[in-house]
């Protein structure tokens, strides 16, 4: 793997925490992993940066050393792939890959532009969004605004602004 810098990393503290104050605020259940491998019988393992099972109808994985088996526990509805700098791979094999496995939901987060560009994942192809399909009322502008703060902004100044902004 190679090394990830600290753009990288920011980037995927603040997709994570936007995701999950929403959900929280929103009543939503959220099961939440980082860098963890996804695993289906005859395909490439992947590992998203950021996986997120959401709603009430999925089965949380065991805690363990291993893989999450999708035939097992059902793919996560949302994947995030942080792209400092991978991201014509993460827009295009990647993305195809997650349609395979069964992923509602796909991000690629741009860090060099803080953009955000996310997929609708349904019958065997995607489509590009603007609004999460998963988290309701999550747009994508709002995540990209997190991206932008985040750059002048502490995590306490962002997820005030991130809770002021969820409860209108």
């Amino acid at each position: 793997m190679a090394a990830l810098g600290t753009l990288h990393g920011r980037e995927n503290s603040v997709v994570l925490k936007v995701v999950s104050l929403f959900a929280a605020l929103n009543m939503i259940r959220v099961v939440e992993f980082l860098s963890t491998s996804l695993r289906k019988t005859g395909e490439r393992e992947a590992q998203p940066d950021i996986a997120f099972y959401l709603g009430q109808n999925f089965r949380s994985p065991s805690l363990n050393n291993q893989p999450i088996d999708i035939e097992v526990y059902g793919a996560p509805q949302l994947a995030v792939e942080i792209a400092s700098t991978t991201l014509s791979d993460d827009l295009g094999r990647k993305r195809l890959l997650y349609e395979r496995l069964g992923v509602q939901e796909y991000w690629v987060v741009n860090v060099a532009i803080s953009e955000v560009v996310a997929f609708a994942v349904a019958d065997g192809g995607s489509r590009e969004i603007r609004e999460s399909q998963v988290l309701p009322g999550l747009g994508l502008s709002t995540v990209e605004d997190a991206m932008q703060r985040s750059q002048a902004e502490d995590d306490g100044a962002l997820t005030r602004w991130l809770i002021q902004t969820f409860q209108g």
